[in-house]
């Protein structure tokens, strides 16, 4: 199967089943499919153009095409958030996700996008300020601190690291400390603050305004 035929004969949907079928015809000879899923069928959570290919040939895709910017998650206490995040930068193709404290974080949300993305682990803000200083990538915090500005009126570099705090406290001061500079997203509400894992798709969604649209 290559490109051009996938697209004039889509993979069939069988109805009210997740994904598709076994494969349906002349066994193809595309080195990007899995032949465990031609024969099985394809119940994962991907686009159909990647519909039965192995694992390794969607991440080797999606690299020719990762947007500049990477995504750092707080994780200092299990949130479920970082889950959500993860789902939402697999979305709209992040660089690289950098996991900052526990290396152990809940990947309930991430509904198995974290296996088509880059993860990279530092144990202390330190660390990933180290990895940025050597890869030249600024790190711009999200919180609703003072001091922050407004995420609607700043133009984000092309390539930088967007840092996410947990939900409730938001960045740690070590966390706050690193950050070149820190936005806010503007509120009219009552409430303090929005949920990180809603705040990490607004800002990710910014950067794709103006860098990639």
């Amino acid at each position: 199967m290559n490109p051009e035929s996938a697209a004039a004969n889509p993979p069939v949907h069988e109805p009210s089943a997740v994904g598709v079928g076994p494969f349906q015809g002349d066994w193809p000879t595309d080195p990007r499919l899995d032949p465990e899923l031609l024969a099985n069928g394809d119940r994962r959570n991907v686009v159909d153009r990647f519909r039965y290919w192995s694992m390794d040939a969607i991440v080797a895709d999606l690299d020719q095409q990762r947007s500049s910017f990477h995504i750092a998650i707080e994780n200092l206490s299990h949130d479920f958030n970082i889950g959500s995040i993860v789902r939402t930068a697999n979305a709209f193709l992040a660089r690289e996700i950098h996991i900052v404290g526990r290396r152990r974080w809940n990947r309930r949300g991430a509904m198995v996008t974290d296996r088509y993305q880059h993860v990279r682990h530092h144990a202390d803000a330190t660390e990933l300020q180290e990895w940025a200083d050597e890869a030249r990538v600024p790190i711009i915090g999200l919180d609703n601190v003072p001091d922050a500005e407004p995420l609607e009126t700043t133009d984000l570099p092309q390539t930088c690291l967007l840092f996410f705090g947990q939900e409730g406290p938001g960045l740690s001061p070590d966390a706050q400390g690193i950050c070149e500079k820190t936005l806010s997203i503007a509120q009219f509400g009552s409430t303090r603050s929005i949920n990180v894992g809603a705040a990490a798709a607004i800002a990710m969604h910014t950067w794709v305004r103006q860098h990639r649209a």
